[in-house]
């Protein structure tokens, strides 16, 4: 058990005394008879993008699986280009994979309305994962041509109308480009119909054939061109940092989506070889700071199956929510869980493997972004032995006459009240499983025991609360699986005037 001064653990009568006296039970707590537990699946793809499952197949498998919600992300954009100086608009390579844009938008909106009235108990929340920009590194001729930031994602969901995402501000889209001087250029090969119409009036075999290879190389020329616009950021300035990341934000948050990092301590490394172009690496390394760097997004991927340090007690996460507690930044950034699903032939990938329970007020698309922007959610993940953790109930309550709140809500103590927090964890399967359990106040762990499932843990506060608040959030480990809650915060009262 950590201890320090301020903290002590209540006693096994002291807890059953407490919760005899109401102050514990989820029946007791306010904030939760308002809401609704829904088990969600964040961050799936379907064939629309990169995906291998349907978006029917995809609603069947959530359905069997008991989950309540799926939160797509299919790749909005994955079409790269190089080329080369001084004209990379006219003189270019282009790649390009599924996406919502090669799909069609409207086609992609339509199927998933079609696909939620099949299946209107589950809840299906349209999204896509933009990586608004790139750029490059290197050359072709010393053989370290490197495309560094095309996995730096952000997913944007619940737009619901093409337009909204045709303005989204992304290398890849077509309708985000502007026209200007780099277009013209682009435009260029147009001239060469001008010879061309020139030499095909007079009556000559060889004239015409000059003018009709004039025609070809215009026409192919500007095939290879399109489109003429010119991106709002260019893949050619490495010096934009969080530029584009920051736009494509506040456009998203104008046209009334939520905006979330996705899996911001991932990293990508691949080589793809090219023929006589040669090999080129695609590099996109872990950006935990981004999370500070930008500003307005909604949260970030905080569990996932992949490395992950930012939500250690007192790492950036913490640090960020105490930079926005009592500020007038945005609002304090919320985590959820992220399963990057594109298929089952991904070792160790099925929708239900990372899950985020989100407390709704209503069960709908609206329902469920609202409890992530609010941070009424905790993520699971699965452990080696393939078990799903329960938060059975984390809530906050004192010594007091107020009523226990829970995760995401906010309690103002009187002065003088002590915070006693409750916990009870259980796995899925019903059997004992060992965990390590976690109570992290204010960026502190504060508490921590060793159990076997189910747990019943309590942490009482002997200090009263700081004049500037405090919160507290859950995090458990093992090879049971992984869980990690947002959290409670305590709002100390206004000082009473002298």
């Amino acid at each position: 058990m950590h201890k320090r001064g301020w903290y002590r653990t209540v006693t096994v009568a002291a807890w059953i005394g407490l919760a005899l006296s109401g102050l514990v039970w989820p029946s007791m707590v306010s904030a939760a008879e308002q809401r609704v537990p829904l088990r969600v699946a964040i961050h799936v793809h379907s064939t629309a993008s990169t995906g291998t499952l349907s978006l029917e197949a995809l609603a069947v498998r959530a359905e069997q699986q008991g989950l309540d919600a799926i939160v797509l992300s299919d790749n909005f954009s994955l079409e790269y280009e190089y080329g080369l100086q001084p004209l990379p608009g006219l003189v270019k390579k282009t790649v390009g994979y599924p996406s919502v844009l090669s799909y069609g938008v409207e086609r992609y909106l339509t199927e998933i309305q079609s696909v939620q009235a099949r299946h209107p108990q589950l809840v299906i929340v349209p999204g896509v994962e933009v990586a608004p920009y790139y750029y490059w590194t290197g050359s072709l001729r010393r053989g370290d041509l490197t495309m560094r930031d095309a996995q730096r994602n952000l997913l944007v969901l619940g737009l619901t109308k093409a337009e909204d995402f045709r303005a989204l501000p992304a290398r890849g889209n077509p309708a985000s480009f502007t026209v200007d001087g780099a277009s013209l250029v682009n435009a260029a090969p147009l001239l060469l119909a001008v010879p061309a119409l020139f030499l095909w009036k007079p009556i000559g075999g060889a004239r015409r054939t000059v003018a009709a290879c004039c025609l070809v190389l215009a026409v192919a020329t500007l095939v290879n061109a399109w489109p003429l616009g010119t991106p709002p950021f260019s893949s050619y300035e490495s010096q934009l940092g969080y530029r584009p990341y920051q736009a494509l934000v506040e456009v998203a948050n104008q046209r009334g989506a939520v905006v979330l990092w996705s899996m911001t301590e991932a990293r990508d490394l691949q080589s793809h070889a090219f023929g006589p172009l040669g090999t080129v690496t695609v590099r996109t390394d872990a950006h935990p700071e981004a999370l500070a760097l930008t500003s307005g997004y909604a949260g970030f991927g905080g569990l996932y199956q992949d490395t992950r340090t930012i939500t250690a007690a007192g790492g950036l996460w913490d640090q960020l929510i105490q930079a926005h507690r009592g500020t007038a930044l945005s609002v304090v950034p919320t985590m959820i869980g992220e399963i990057a699903f594109h298929g089952l032939a991904d070792k160790g990938k099925d929708l239900d493997r990372v899950v985020t329970t989100v407390f709704a007020k209503e069960r709908s698309v609206a329902g469920v972004l609202d409890a992530i922007r609010s941070g009424h959610a905790y993520a699971a993940a699965e452990g080696d032995h393939r078990v799903m953790l329960t938060l059975d109930e984390l809530s906050l309550g004192c010594d007091c006459d107020r009523p226990s709140v829970g995760i995401g809500e906010h309690v103002v103590l009187s002065s003088g009240a002590h915070a006693v927090a409750t916990v009870r964890l259980s796995a899925r399967d019903g059997k004992a499983h060992p965990v390590t359990l976690r109570l992290i106040r204010s960026g502190e762990i504060i508490g921590m025991t060793k159990a076997e499932t189910p747990v019943q843990y309590q942490l009482a506060d002997t200090a009263p609360v700081p004049d500037a608040g405090a919160y507290y959030r859950l995090e458990v480990v093992g090879q049971s699986g992984e869980l990690l809650t947002n959290p409670i915060y305590v709002d100390a009262p206004a000082k009473e005037r002298g």
